[in-house]
């Protein structure tokens, strides 16, 4: 069985994400924690920042908690959006506050800030090999 956890805002370390730049992650549960299926990691993407081309090994759902920033998702023929269309090439969507998103496992996707205050997003991924692949 496991145990509840509670984990207060002031005991989440935030690391620089060496692959982009402007982009901060800050890790609120995963398995350390006792989590058994999924980890919740909290991203800031300041006003300016950008997170190049890349693929992820795992599926991420994400839920914009502030700001507003352009997301791009590319080459997924498989991925629809909400209203049963098709992502079919290059897409571009800005996204804000109380939108989500399903990028599925193997889905090119970037991001970019072009605002003048920082964006942010809680992003939950099964466990698993997390690995991501720059593609530029």
């Amino acid at each position: 069985m496991t145990d509840p956890v509670v984990r207060q805002s002031d005991e989440i370390e935030y690391d620089t994400v060496d692959a982009a730049d402007g982009l901060e992650k800050g890790v609120l549960i995963n398995d350390d924690h006792g989590a058994p299926n999924f980890a919740i990691r909290r991203f800031v993407i300041e006003a300016g920042g950008e997170v190049p081309k890349h693929t992820n090994e795992v599926e991420h759902e994400q839920y914009v908690l502030e700001g507003a920033y352009t997301v791009g998702i590319s080459d997924a023929p498989e991925a629809h959006r909400a209203d049963g269309e098709a992502v079919d090439g290059d897409e571009t969507y800005e996204v804000e506050a109380g939108d989500s998103l399903l990028i599925p496992a193997g889905t090119v996707h970037w991001y970019r800030n072009d605002g003048d205050e920082s964006g942010a997003f809680i992003c939950a991924v099964p466990h698993g090999d997390d690995e991501i692949e720059l593609l530029e």
